[in-house]
C-alpha cells in the first residue's frame, strides 16, 4: 500500500535561517534577479549588494519584449523606488524587511584605454587576476567585486547566483556561494515521476469490500481519511489489493468516483484511457470545476495527446470558445519576432507535437482496405498561390486555425492578455521560471482552464531546476484549492521502444 504524500512548498524568506545577530552580506548576481524580481525583498534583515556589472547587465535586457526584458525593467522600477537620492546609492538604502541594499562599485578594477586592469593586491583580488585574467566578461567582474567585498567587509560575504558554472569559478576563489533557493519546492512526486517505473505508484486506501461494493454502486462515499482537496487515489479491497476502483477526493473526507475516461472527436477519434494515470487526467481535464490542472509525466505518457484531445472535445461541445497552445521557447531566447512568417508559422517548431496529436485526433482511422489500390489523398487542399488547381495539401487542423478555434500563442505575448471563457495548454511548463508561471495563471479568465503539463526530468532552462521551476511551483503554491488539480503519469503507451528508452537511457 503506498502512503498518502502530499507537496511541501518551501518557506518564503528562508534565505539565512536564524542570524543570532550576525549579518549576512549577499552579493546577487543577474540571473537571480532575472529569475525572481522579488529577489531583493528576500533576504531578511541581511545587507544586499547589487554589484554595479549588474545593473549593465540589466539595461542590455530591459528593450527586450521576452519575459527576462520584462523582468529586467521591474528590477528597475524597484531600485528607482529604493534608491530616491545619490546618497541612497553611496551609502545604501533601507529595505522593508529590516535589511539594507547597497551598490557595489569595485574601485580597484579600471578601465584605461579599453583595457580592464587591477590596483588591488589582496588575496583574492591576486586570484581573479590569475585564474580569470579576462575582465571584458561582465560575470568575471562580479567575481572580482565578490571577491573585493570578502576581503575588505566583515564575514560573511556570500555571492548568490543561479549560474552552476558561476558557482564553480566563485567556490575556486574560496567564496562562500549559494543558489537562490527562496522559491525552492519541496515535492516527493518529482522524486517519485523522474525515476523509472514499472509500475503506477498510485496513493491507495485500503477499506472493507461491503464498502468498495457500495462505492462502486453509489459512486460516493465517506471515510475517515483525508487527503488534499482534489486528490487522486485508489480504494482498494481489503480483502484483495489487486481489485480496486479509482476515485477523487472532494474534501471532508468524501470520495467520487470518476466520470470520464475517453476523447470522442466529432469527425475525427475516440481513445480510451489506456491506464490508471490517464483515467485520472481526464477526469481532471473534462470537469468544468477544475480550472487549472498541472501534470507531471515522462515522454510518452499521452500528456499532450491527452490535453489537446479533451480540450478540443470540449471546444466542439461548446464548453469553451477556443483552445490556445503554447510551449516554452528555450533554444534562441529570443523572442518570435526575430523570426520570418506569421506568428503561427514562428511557432510552428516549438508546438509540432500538439499539431501531431490534433492530425491524430482529426483523422478518421485508416482501414487495410484503402490501402489495396494506390489513389490521390482525398485530403482537402489549399488554393495554389497562383488561383490554379490545388496547392499543398491541408491538414485537417488548419480550417480550425483559420477560424480562430485554435490559436497558437507565443510566451512573450502572454503578459497583459486576459483570457476569459478558452481552455490554454501549456506544453514544456517544467521550462518556466516561477515568476512566468504566475503570469500564466493570472492571465486566466471567468470561465477558462489552465493546463501546464511537463517532464521534470527534460528541463533545458538553466536557472531552474526540478525543484525550483514554475510547474512545481504552481502546484505547490496552489495545491488544495479547490479549483485545482495535479496527476502524476508514469506509464508511456507510445510504444515498447519509447518506454524503455525513456527507463533506460
Amino acid at each position: 500500500m503506498i502512503q498518502l504524500a502530499t507537496a511541501k512548498p518551501a518557506r518564503a524568506n528562508q534565505r539565512g535561517g536564524p542570524t543570532r545577530g550576525r549579518v549576512k552580506r549577499y552579493v546577487l548576481d543577474t540571473n537571480v534577479l532575472i529569475h525572481d524580481p522579488q529577489s531583493l525583498f528576500h533576504f531578511k534583515e541581511h545587507a544586499v549588494w547589487i554589484p554595479v556589472e549588474v545593473l549593465e547587465e540589466l539595461d542590455r535586457f530591459k528593450a527586450e519584449s521576452t519575459t527576462r526584458g520584462a523582468n529586467a525593467r521591474e528590477v528597475h522600477r524597484h531600485l528607482s523606488a529604493i534608491f530616491k537620492t545619490t546618497r541612497d546609492m553611496q551609502n545604501g538604502a533601507a529595505l522593508p524587511n529590516g535589511g539594507k541594499i547597497r551598490v557595489a562599485i569595485n574601485r580597484n578594477l579600471r578601465c584605461i584605454d579599453d583595457q580592464w586592469v587591477r590596483a588591488a593586491d589582496s588575496p583574492r583580488s591576486q586570484l581573479v587576476k590569475t585564474l580569470f585574467p579576462n575582465l571584458d566578461s561582465p560575470d568575471n567582474r562580479i567575481l572580482a567585486t565578490a571577491a573585493d567585498l570578502a576581503d575588505t567587509e566583515p564575514p560573511p560575504v556570500i555571492l548568490v547566483s543561479k549560474d552552476l558554472n558561476m558557482q564553480l569559478k566563485a567556490k575556486t576563489l574560496g567564496l562562500e556561494v549559494e543558489d537562490y533557493r527562496t522559491d525552492r519546492v519541496e515535492d516527493s512526486d518529482i522524486r517519485r515521476t523522474a525515476h523509472p517505473a514499472d509500475d503506477e505508484a498510485y496513493d491507495t486506501i485500503v477499506i472493507p469490500a461491503n464498502r468498495l461494493q457500495a462505492f462502486a454502486s453509489q459512486g460516493e462515499i465517506l471515510l475517515r481519511q483525508e487527503p488534499e482537496p482534489n486528490k487522486y487515489v485508489l480504494l482498494a479491497n481489503q480483502d484483495d489489493h489487486t481489485h480496486g476502483i479509482p476515485a477523487r477526493h472532494l474534501g471532508g473526507g468524501r470520495f467520487r468516483k470518476l466520470h470520464n475516461d475517453y476523447l470522442a472527436i466529432r469527425g475525427g477519434r475516440t481513445f480510451k484511457a489506456a491506464n490508471l494515470g490517464q483515467r485520472f487526467f481526464l477526469d481532471a481535464l473534462f470537469d468544468p470545476a477544475m480550472t487549472l490542472v498541472t501534470v507531471y509525466g515522462k515522454a510518452g505518457t499521452g500528456k499532450t495527446l491527452l490535453s489537446v484531445g479533451a480540450a478540443l472535445q470540449q471546444v466542439q461541445q461548446g464548453d469553451y470558445d477556443k483552445l490556445l497552445i503554447t510551449r516554452v521557447i528555450m533554444p534562441t531566447g529570443k523572442d518570435i519576432g526575430f523570426l520570418p512568417g506569421t506568428k503561427e508559422e514562428k511557432m510552428q517548431p516549438w508546438v509540432q507535437p500538439a499539431y501531431d496529436a490534433l492530425d491524430l485526433l482529426l483523422s478518421e482511422p485508416k482501414h487495410p482496405g484503402e490501402f489495396s489500390h494506390k489513389r490521390q489523398s482525398l485530403r482537402k487542399h489549399e488554393p495554389h498561390p497562383n488561383g490554379s488547381g490545388a496547392g499543398k495539401p491541408m491538414h485537417p487542423y488548419e480550417p480550425l486555425l483559420q477560424n480562430g478555434t485554435i490559436e497558437i500563442e507565443a510566451m512573450a505575448h502572454i503578459r497583459g492578455r486576459s483570457l476569459p471563457n478558452a481552455v490554454f495548454i501549456v506544453d514544456e511548463a517544467q521550462q518556466l521560471t516561477p515568476h512566468e508561471a504566475k503570469t500564466l495563471v493570472t492571465r486566466m479568465g471567468k470561465g477558462s482552464k489552465l493546463i501546464l503539463i511537463g517532464d521534470l526530468a527534460q528541463i533545458d532552462n538553466p536557472y531552474v531546476d526540478a525543484h525550483t521551476n514554475g510547474l512545481v511551483y504552481t502546484r505547490s503554491r496552489l495545491a488544495g484549492q479547490p479549483f485545482m488539480a495535479h496527476i502524476n503519469l508514469f506509464k508511456g503507451e507510445r510504444g515498447v521502444m519509447a518506454e524503455m528508452a525513456a527507463n533506460l537511457m
